[in-house]
């Protein structure tokens, strides 16, 4: 098993614990850093194993960083993602592992332009906070099984939107003035049986990412291309229908409805929790969605 080296985060918000993996083989200037966030009733050793992100982290000499949520703020594990407390850039959850990120960067020298965050469930609904909050720290999210931002204020509005209600959006300070600086890259996935967060969340979140790249595009001269594809079943024993959209040759916003696949991290290793082995393996394609994007470029 790799070995996770352990640390800690500490601002006004709280304390996060966190694991970080660092390939053996070395980093140097250029190296990217993954977050990867949890989701719920799972931890950092757990995600690690199942996403094998880890082992593609150490194809491309990159860092992965693994916050993990305090049991005693939420027993569950859940990041607090529906919680008004824990949704905007100067509060909570946002600010701790923005902050651990940041703390990671500056220790291991990261390249500060290949900084990406990505999360399954709750953790997806986070890293979907973390991009609009931070647009100038993570220059692309990857969301497996998440939720999109504004709709729930509460648990119970949150369950309301998992099960595909809709939930009434509300407003967080400083959102609406983020989204305008910069379109985030998005990568998407979610399986069309989830039965714990319902597919139209996965078109939801696809739909939020790339509007602010359609507005973005409509001032530029580079070419806009979307493009819908259905794969059937090949090396994969599921097969999925991905949605993309890029811009000047550039991937910004793809969706993977993998067929048949409940929630579950497709494409994962049965060594950890939510895994579906039969693929596609959504770890890869966000490392190749991710690995194209840098900030300032």
């Amino acid at each position: 098993m790799t070995d996770l080296i352990s640390g800690e985060y500490v601002n006004a918000a709280g304390i996060r614990s966190y694991k970080l993996y660092v390939p053996p083989s070395g980093i140097d200037e250029a190296s990217p850093l993954f977050v990867m966030l949890h989701g719920c009733d799972q931890d950092a050793l757990d995600f690690s194993l199942g996403t094998r992100m880890n082992e593609l982290a150490e194809e491309c000499s990159g860092v992965v960083l693994y916050p993990e949520q305090c049991r005693w703020v939420n027993p569950c594990g859940c990041w607090n993602w529906h919680d008004t407390n824990h949704q905007s850039a100067d509060d909570g959850e946002p600010s701790l592992i923005s902050g651990m990120t940041l703390q990671v960067v500056a220790e291991r020298r990261i390249d500060r332009a290949r900084i990406y965050v990505a999360g399954m469930s709750a953790g997806g609904a986070m890293a979907v906070i973390l991009g609009q909050a931070y647009p100038a720290i993570y220059a692309a999210v990857g969301v497996h099984s998440g939720m999109p931002s504004g709709v729930a204020s509460d648990l119970l509005s949150a369950l309301r939107a998992m099960k595909g209600g809709r939930a009434a959006p509300h407003a967080r300070r400083g959102t609406v003035k983020r989204r305008r600086r910069r379109a985030v890259p998005t990568i998407v996935f979610h399986g069309d049986r989830d039965t714990v967060i319902h597919p139209s969340n996965g078109n939801a979140v696809h739909d939020q990412a790339r509007r602010p790249h359609i507005a973005s595009a409509s001032v530029s001269s580079s070419p806009t291309r979307s493009s819908k594809t259905h794969v059937p079943k090949d090396r994969y024993r599921r097969a999925f229908t991905r949605t993309s959209n890029a811009h000047g040759g550039v991937p910004q916003t793809e969706l993977w409805m993998v067929h048949g696949a409940g929630h579950t991290w497709t494409g994962g290793s049965p060594e950890g929790t939510y895994t579906d082995a039969s693929g596609p393996d959504a770890s890869r394609e966000m490392v190749r969605f991710f690995l194209q994007q840098r900030l300032g470029a």
